[in-house]
């Protein structure tokens, strides 16, 4: 198996070896943080151009395709686009807080991004409180979405900004549910430990029915949080114009619209490391030549190929259920995905307790 702590280990011994151990920390924090800003624009582009790919195939037409080979420099043409946009400044509204709600939504999203375990030796953040970090790092982003219909001054913005809040806020006890559920059954917040322990057999193996039921739970809920059809309730166009960035222009709206692609990018991730092992290969017990096979793909192509297959999952819903009544929203979640997460984390807990988990 592929482990990129070798050559971090490398990198960091080679640095110490020529300045003072401080600079060489403080160097090696600048090269990861230049690293996580990179992957985050490069999978934005992917996943910004997957959504129209796949939008296109669910409707039955193939989407961008003039602008490069396939529509590939599609994305490109619009961030130019939106960069070179004016910028209008709004009368009436508070300048520093709409401002700044842009920004606390995108820190948040790439704070998360952060976290996410890509292969072995490849965390920035590995500690033994990892998926609390993950999910404190992840609530504050609605302070951004409040902060903005606020501070817009305008009606449709500030109740989408409201729908969202509650949305998230109630979604976001689903998705802990179901988190925990897995915490249960790994007995760990570590994230390169939940990973780890799934070496024999991924979690939505080994937990039975109820890891399942935690799986479907968190997509129903992730996609809600991220707010995506069916629950874009947020951002009804027929109702709010565009909620809570109706006001936005430039790249204070294109940091809205990267921040919820890449959000999407992280349920998914979260969603592969604690159900479906992360960078851990598939291993089918018996079959040992089968295994040493998956064996030599590296880490990073599990993670990424489990990722993509969950967002494909999550377009597929969005692409398919019509938009749910804000009641409807809110029903389903406190009536219905509550209940059954806290049922079903009482089920995975006696199968712990009793070793009913393979």
């Amino acid at each position: 198996m592929y482990d990129f702590s070798i050559i971090t280990t490398a990198i960091d011994q080679f640095l110490r070896s020529l300045m003072p151990s401080g600079l060489a920390i403080f160097i090696e924090c600048v090269l990861v943080g230049a690293c996580v800003l990179v992957a985050y624009i490069v999978l934005a582009i992917i996943m910004i151009f997957m959504e129209r790919k796949v939008c296109a195939a669910f409707q039955c037409r193939l989407g961008p395709m003039r602008v490069g080979f396939w529509g590939t420099l599609q994305v490109f043409s619009d961030v130019f686009k939106m960069i070179i946009k004016e910028i209008i400044d709004l009368k009436r509204t508070d300048n520093m807080l709409y401002n700044l709600a842009p920004f606390l939504v995108v820190l948040s999203s790439v704070l998360t991004f952060s976290c996410l375990p890509f292969a072995k030796g490849m965390e920035v953040l590995d500690f033994n409180v990892g998926l609390f970090f993950l999910m404190a790092t992840s609530s504050f982003g609605v302070l951004g979405i409040m902060l903005a219909g606020w501070s817009s001054n305008n009606k449709y913005s500030m109740i989408g900004a409201m729908r969202s809040g509650a949305q998230m806020v109630s979604y976001e006890l689903s998705i802990g549910i179901s988190m925990l559920t897995l915490v249960v059954l790994s007995g760990t917040l570590q994230l390169s430990e939940i990973v780890s322990r799934q070496s024999d057999a991924w979690f939505i193996v080994k937990g039975h029915i109820p890891a399942f039921i935690a799986f479907v739970i968190y997509l129903i809920a992730g996609n809600a949080e991220t707010n995506r059809g069916p629950f874009d309730l947020p951002e009804a166009e027929s109702e709010l114009t565009a909620g809570y960035h109706t006001e936005y222009s430039g790249m204070g709206f294109g940091f809205f619209y990267v921040a919820e692609f890449m959000n999407l990018f992280i349920v998914s991730g979260i969603a592969s490391t604690i159900f479906l092992g992360g960078w851990m290969p598939l291993h089918i017990l018996g079959l040992d030549g089968f295994n040493a096979a998956m064996d030599y793909i590296p880490g990073v192509v599990w993670f990424l190929g489990k990722t993509f297959f969950v967002i494909w999952l999550l377009m597929w819903i969005r692409w398919t259920f019509p938009r749910l009544r804000i009641d409807q929203v809110i029903t389903l979640e406190w009536k219905y995905l509550v209940p059954i997460g806290i049922v079903n984390l009482l089920i995975m807990t006696l199968c712990v307790v009793m070793g009913w988990t393979l």
